[in-house]
């Protein structure tokens, strides 16, 4: 059997099964991909999500960054592209094949992006984010725009950075754009590649403060010298307009939620 040129490692606790099928559907109809499932010691797949997995590994238990790096570990040779994708979050039809094009057709190229939905936990899209290639240039100044279920890149790029920072607990995604533009070329295209679920159970939504400062953090440390001091005059306003942006949808999405029930 042929192995796929990209995997798509799906972290999970395994509390979630009608998000984490839903998932898993949607990679195999996104494009060809070796998934792997990385959940606690002991899970034991129900049928329809262990239909759908290549396979599943055990995850030490050391955070989120830990886990994703552990499933990239020991993959196929033959794979050249990678990704992670919550157990909750979905890929756009044809997206990941959408994705691999531009990394088959560039070689320079270290990490591409498409376009993500926002949807609440009923799969109903609160809005679409579409980037263009001014976002990568963003990210030192603003707002993180790129959303990470909705790239790819490189399995080289992975192995030069010796994995995820582990030390990060929310912004390792934005480290690694970060790094990837600072190596090679960042691409993008303008299909939808993704959705993103925006529920309080999402991590960086439950968590946002912590979010918010920890990539403040990494914006900082990518910055020349002589700027990172000067970020203390815009770094605070960056925050508190994500965190404004954070509770304007978590509104919007409890007020369709209580629309439902009435």
């Amino acid at each position: 059997m042929k192995v796929p040129k990209s995997a798509i490692v799906v972290p999970t606790l395994g509390r979630r099964p009608e998000f984490l099928t839903e998932c898993l559907e949607s990679i195999r109809a996104s494009g060809v991909a070796y998934v792997r499932l990385v959940a606690p010691s002991g899970y034991k797949p129900p049928p329809a999500v262990d239909a759908l997995i290549d396979e599943i590994v055990s995850d030490p238990g050391q955070g989120l960054a830990h886990a994703i790096n552990y499933g990239f570990q020991g993959l196929p040779l033959e794979i050249q592209y990678l990704n992670w994708l919550g157990d909750d979050d979905r890929l756009s039809p044809n997206g990941l094949a959408i994705l691999e094009s531009v990394l088959d057709g560039e070689p320079k190229t270290q990490l591409v992006f498409g376009g993500c939905s926002y949807i609440d936990e009923t799969g109903r899209v609160l809005f679409v984010n579409k980037p263009g290639s001014w976002a990568k240039w963003l990210l030192a100044f603003g707002p993180q725009l790129i959303s990470q279920p909705a790239l790819l890149f490189r399995r080289s790029l992975f192995d030069e950075l010796g994995g995820l920072d582990e030390s990060l607990n929310f912004a390792f995604d934005l480290d690694l754009l970060f790094a990837a533009k600072k190596i090679g070329r960042i691409a993008c295209v303008r299909q939808i590649t993704a959705s993103f679920r925006w529920h309080n159970d999402s991590l960086t939504v439950g968590s946002r403060q912590k979010s918010v400062r920890e990539a403040s953090k990494v914006r900082q440390r990518y910055l020349p010298m002589a700027l990172r001091k000067l970020s203390i005059l815009w770094e605070p306003i960056v925050r508190n307009l994500i965190l404004v942006a954070g509770v304007l949808i978590t509104s919007l999405v409890k007020h369709r939620a209580h629309d439902e029930r009435q």
